[in-house]
């Protein structure tokens, strides 16, 4: 990974199909720390040179620009991220649409419980289907091996099957349906 900023903000994650959002919602029900939250959520992906980059738009709070960077592999893994708040989306969507071009947009209702430092999303995706994420956010890269046994734990709690883990982002899921 090429060298990163500072500002650049860490967490560990971990993204799988589900089967049964029902099961899904009783079991992040039992763990939850803290209240539930739904958001109503249409990302938009943008070709970017390093990493993955997106403008979220969440009514009715203000946008977020998202750069990341991590593998796509089939298993927990390191994310470094950057967010910035966007008062006006809709410009700035135009204004990135001109600049780098789109690469996928995604409509996603969102469920966000938390399990201590731990983010559990319960994604129903238009399009592609119902899908879980967990993402573990950590203040420091000690934390790292922490962040994986957390997310360990998770996925015993959720029954999560080898098949059922993905690699890469919904934008690029999206991209690959041809969408």
């Amino acid at each position: 990974m090429s060298s990163l900023p500072e500002s650049c903000r860490l967490n560990v994650e971990l993204k799988a199909r589900v089967h049964d959002l029902q099961l899904a919602r009783a079991v992040a029900r039992q763990l939850t720390t803290r209240p539930l939250e739904k958001l109503g959520q249409r990302d938009t992906y943008f070709h970017c040179p390093t990493g993955r980059f997106k403008l979220r738009e969440m009514d009715p709070q203000p946008g977020q620009l998202i750069w990341y960077q991590r593998a796509s592999e089939q298993q927990a893994r390191s994310s470094h991220y950057m967010l910035v708040d966007v008062a006006d989306p809709h410009r700035m969507r135009n204004l990135l649409t001109v600049m780098l071009g789109i690469r996928a947009v995604v409509e996603k209702k969102r469920e966000v419980y938390f399990y201590h430092n731990v983010r559990i999303h319960l994604d129903q995706v238009q399009s592609l289907g119902t899908f879980l994420e967990f993402e573990a956010v950590l203040e420091h890269p000690g934390q790292i091996p922490e962040g994986h046994k957390q997310l360990a734990f998770l996925r015993d709690q959720f029954s999560i099957v080898q098949e059922d883990l993905l690699e890469g982002s919904y934008g690029e899921m999206v991209e690959q349906a041809g969408e």
